[in-house]
């Protein structure tokens, strides 16, 4: 029986696929048929996801051996994950450009960007000191290779950068040395996982560590932050925020985070870089040459990495 493969056709279309396999073309796995779905061997998730969900694609993928995402996160796929199905992620396609925006947001917070572009909209020449990025000291948690692509950046600014891991290796912290590295930082950057550990990894107790003037930033996910809990802080005025994750998300026009003055918030936009399109492609195609020549995957999520 022929191998059966079904990918975005942004990927599919480049791609010179031997005669003998069968292709399909799907950006949302909802519109295919479910005889289609089930015969599928090799599945590419569409990266801005489907109209139905990934519990409910994956149960109608009858005859799958591997699924491969376009996104570095995997949390949404591995609670459904059939067993002896193999998951491969995106780890690699995301860094610059997510650790771009942890830069991008950390610098528009610091140096009050919010207020330049308020005034350029109100006609208004206005100037005034911000803080700079220089001399700060950095607490960067997570240092996987978005962490470190990050770490790489925040350095060429001038900053001291202490990253923070689930357990110590060389220059790196142990997690459960943060109550003892928070009070000393600036700016502190999440760039973790979403996992049984860090769910609200950031409390009430995490934040009230933060010293006054300190900026949180979140690249990671939404649930890595009690949110109830950074309101509050928010209100006292006390630190800021700037968030391209938000739990709940997308962010409800009523909720109570858009209208705090000492927050930034972006949609979610940390891999959408132009960047995307070729390296995702790219390996994409090598994980198609791999798997079409029997020989191992990129990129397979460990089991010591789903539990």
């Amino acid at each position: 029986m022929a191998k059966h493969i079904i990918a975005p056709d942004w990927i599919t279309s480049g791609y010179k696929f031997p005669a003998d396999i069968k292709v399909t073309d799907c950006d949302d796995l909802a519109l295919l048929p479910l005889d289609v779905l089930a015969d599928a061997n090799f599945v590419v998730l569409p990266y801005e996801g489907s109209t139905i969900s990934i519990a409910e694609a994956i149960n109608r993928m009858k005859n799958v051996e591997v699924i491969q995402t376009l996104t570095a996160g995997f949390d949404n796929v591995l609670p459904h994950l059939p067993s002896g199905v193999t998951l491969c992620n995106a780890a690699g396609v995301h860094d610059d450009s997510t650790s771009e925006l942890a830069v991008l947001l950390t610098l528009s917070a610091l140096r009050d960007m919010p207020r330049s572009i308020q005034a350029q909209q109100d006609h208004h020449w206005e100037t005034y000191f911000a803080k700079s990025l220089a001399d700060k000291n950095v607490l960067l948690i997570g240092y996987g290779n978005v962490g470190k692509a990050c770490e790489k950046r925040l350095l060429a600014f001038g900053c001291s950068v202490t990253p923070v891991a689930t357990t110590a290796r060389d220059h790196v912290h142990a997690v459960s040395e943060l109550p003892d590295l928070i009070p000393a930082a600036d700016v502190v950057i999440l760039i973790v996982p979403n996992n049984a550990g860090t769910l609200n990894l950031v409390d009430a107790k995490f934040l009230s560590l933060m010293k006054d003037g300190a900026l949180l930033v979140n690249v990671a996910r939404g649930v890595v932050v009690n949110t109830d809990a950074l309101i509050s802080e928010l209100r006292t005025g006390r630190i800021s925020a700037a968030l391209d994750v938000t739990d709940p998300e997308p962010l409800p026009a009523e909720h109570p985070l858009w209208a705090l003055p000492n927050v930034i918030i972006t949609p979610h936009i940390g891999g959408e870089g132009d960047v995307f399109w070729d390296r995702a492609r790219t390996r994409i195609y090598g994980q198609l040459d791999r798997w079409l020549a029997g020989r191992p995957l990129e990129c397979v999520i460990a089991p010591e990495e789903t539990s």
